[in-house]
């Protein structure tokens, strides 16, 4: 297994993703160009809609096209999303008042009740720990 990371970026366009969409809730075809891909691979791919949001998708099968050279199109498994909304929130650090903007992914299907937790866990993957409404920053957990 490797792990091809196929997020958004113009450093190098000819490793790049040419359309990644839904068959059915989680599962995805992937189209892309460059990267040896392999059944059992690990694709990171960005979003749509996000700055920074990606999702790991782990391929299932593969077929690799004659032309154009190098393209490639995959069925794999990943999350599982109804309707995907991606959410920009703000919160500030109770210790420093450093503010964090930051963006999450939710179910739309599940409601305004699926923000919260989908905007705690996302805080927790940027380092930083929520305790009720309260916010620290990395930096002020250390020093506590």
């Amino acid at each position: 297994m490797v792990e091809h990371d196929f997020r958004y970026s113009l450093m190098n366009p000819q490793h790049t993703l040419t359309e990644c969409r839904a068959l059915v809730p989680g599962r995805y075809q992937v189209t892309g160009n460059g990267g040896s891909i392999r059944a059992d691979d690990v694709l990171l791919v960005t979003l749509k809609g996000s700055k920074d949001l990606s999702m790991r998708l782990t391929v299932d099968t593969v077929r690799h096209l004659i032309n154009p050279p190098g393209q490639w199109v995959a069925v794999a498994k990943g999350p599982i999303f109804g309707e995907l909304a991606i959410h920009q929130w703000q919160v500030n650090c109770d210790g420093c008042a450093k503010e964090l903007n930051f963006e999450f992914a939710v179910d739309a299907k599940l409601g305004n009740a699926a923000q919260k937790p989908a905007a705690t866990a996302r805080i927790a993957e940027l380092g930083w720990t929520t305790q009720g409404e309260k916010h620290l920053c990395p930096r002020c957990q250390e020093a506590e």
